[in-house]
C-alpha cells in the first residue's frame, strides 16, 4: 500500500542538550565557585541549551538552586553561598549511577521523588578539594555523564601541587625549589618537620611561601619573611590541608597563559602579566577577587617570550593529560627563563578572572568560551579515552 497520500506526522523537534552547572562544594573555595557559576549561568546560550543549576552546600548536600545569576555575586566584600540559593533547606538532588540512565531526581523528606529530566553534560565549576580534584570527575565517570574539563587523573594531579611539580619535572618543565611536609611527618615529630623547612630556608633564603598542598585561589597561603612568622604560617596552611608545601621565592614577573581544547587539539591564549598588587604582599585571595587587582592583557613580552610561554602552557596541558581548559602560571625569572608554578584545571572563571580575559584578548568572548567548553565535553565520551 502506498503511503504517498497519507497525512505525514510532523517531525518532532530535537531536544536541546541539557547542561547541569554544578557549583559550591565542601572546599574553602565554595564562595568563589558560586560566583563563577553565576557568570556561567548568565553567559550560557539559553536558545541552544537547557540549564539545570545544582549547588553543593558546604556540608555536601546537593541542592536544587534558583537560576538567578544576579544573586551569585560578591556583595560588600562577601562571597555568596549555596545555602542562600537552595530551593529547600532539606531537599536533595541525586545523579544517576547507571550509565544507561541520565535522569536526575530531586527529593524532599516526606515527598515523592520528582524526576528533573536527563542531563547531557555537567559543567562543574567547583574549585579545590571535593570537586576540582578528581572526586566529582570519578562520580561522573561512574554515571556515564560527560563533563567539562579534565578527567580523574589530570584533575588529581592539577590539585596536588607536589605531584603536579613531579609530573612537570619528569616532562622536562622547570619548576622552582620546594619542600613538602606530610601529615605523618608533622604528627610524629613537629620539631624535625620544622627544621626541614628552616634548613630549606637556609639553602634558598627568605622569604618563603607556605601553602596548603591541595588548595587554590591563594587561600591559606602566607608569605613568610623570617623564622618568627613560620609557625603561624604552618598553622594557617594546615587549616585547609594537613599536607603543606613550602616554596622558595622566585625573583621575576608573574605570567599566566590560558589553554583551551579545540577540535584539533589544545591551543594557548595570549599571555597576561600579574603586576605586584599595591595593597597586598602578593597576589592573594583578596587581591584576586575582593579588590580585583587588574592584570595586564596581553603581557608586555617580546614575540619570542610570548611564543615560548604559549608553547610551555600547551606542554604543561599535555604533560598532565588535561582536557577542556587549563590556566598555566609561570614566573619569568630575571635571567629570562620561564619557570612553571602551577596549573589550574578549573581556573577562576568569573568575568574579571584572568582566564576569560586572556581568551577575550585572543578573540574568544566569554559566552563563546562557555559554548566551546560545553561542545568539547559533548564530543568526548566517558571512560578510557
Amino acid at each position: 500500500m502506498s503511503t504517498e497520500n497519507l497525512p505525514q506526522s510532523p517531525e518532532q523537534p530535537s531536544r536541546k542538550p541539557r547542561v547541569a552547572v554544578v557549583f559550591g562544594g565542601r572546599s574553602s573555595e565554595h564562595g568563589i565557585s558560586v560566583v563563577t557559576a553565576g557568570a556561567v549561568l548568565k553567559a550560557i546560550d539559553r536558545t541552544k541549551y537547557d540549564v539545570l543549576p545544582i549547588g553543593i552546600t558546604a556540608d555536601g548536600r546537593w541542592a536544587l538552586t534558583a537560576d538567578e545569576p544576579e544573586r551569585m555575586a560578591i556583595t560588600d566584600r562577601r562571597t555568596p553561598r549555596v545555602e542562600e540559593l537552595a530551593e529547600s533547606a532539606e531537599g536533595g538532588v541525586v545523579l544517576p549511577v547507571d550509565p544507561a540512565n541520565r535522569e536526575v531526581v530531586y527529593s524532599e523528606p516526606g515527598s515523592v521523588p520528582k524526576a528533573l529530566g536527563e542531563v547531557d553534560v555537567v559543567f562543574p565549576v567547583l574549585h579545590g578539594p571535593y570537586g576540582e580534584d578528581g572526586t566529582l570527575q570519578g562520580l561522573l565517570e561512574l554515571s556515564g555523564v560527560p563533563y567539562v574539563g579534565s578527567g580523574v587523573l589530570a584533575s588529581a594531579v592539577g590539585q596536588d601541587k607536589e605531584y603536579m611539580k613531579r609530573v612537570f619535572t619528569s616532562f622536562g618543565l622547570k619548576v622552582g625549589p620546594y619542600v613538602v611536609i606530610r601529615p605523618r611527618e608533622w604528627a610524629q615529630d613537629e620539631s624535625a618537620a620544622r627544621k626541614k623547612i628552616v634548613d630549606f630556608a637556609g639553602e634558598h633564603g627568605w622569604p618563603l611561601f607556605v601553602k596548603p598542598a591541595r588548595a587554590g585561589s591563594s587561600i591559606g597561603i602566607t608569605k613568610v619573611d623570617d623564622l618568627s612568622g613560620l609557625d603561624e604560617a604552618i598553622a594557617e596552611a594546615q587549616r585547609h590541608d594537613p599536607k603543606i608545601l613550602v616554596e622558595a621565592a622566585l625573583r621575576g614577573r608573574e605570567i599566566e597563559c590560558g589553554v583551551l581544547e579545540f577540535e584539533d587539539g589544545p591551543r594557548a591564549s595570549v599571555p597576561a602579566e600579574i603586576p605586584p598588587p599595591d595593597a597586598h604582599a602578593y597576589y592573594d585571595f583578596e587581591a584576586k577577587y575582593i579588590d580585583s587587582t587588574p592584570g595586564i592583557v596581553p603581557a608586555p613580552l617580546t614575540d619570542e617570550e610570548t611564543a615560548e610561554v604559549r608553547r610551555l602552557a600547551v606542554e604543561a596541558f599535555d604533560a598532565a593529560s588535561c582536557e577542556g581548559l587549563v590556566r598555566a602560571d609561570f614566573f619569568l625569572t630575571e635571567d629570562g627563563e620561564f619557570v612553571i608554578n602551577e596549573i589550574n584545571t578549573m581556573p577562576g572563571f568569573t568575568p574579571i578572572s584572568m582566564y576569560p580575559q586572556m581568551w577575550q584578548a585572543t578573540g574568544i568572548s566569554y559566552p563563546e568560551l562557555v559554548d566551546r567548553l560545553v561542545q568539547a565535553a559533548l564530543r568526548r565520551s566517558t571512560g578510557l579515552r
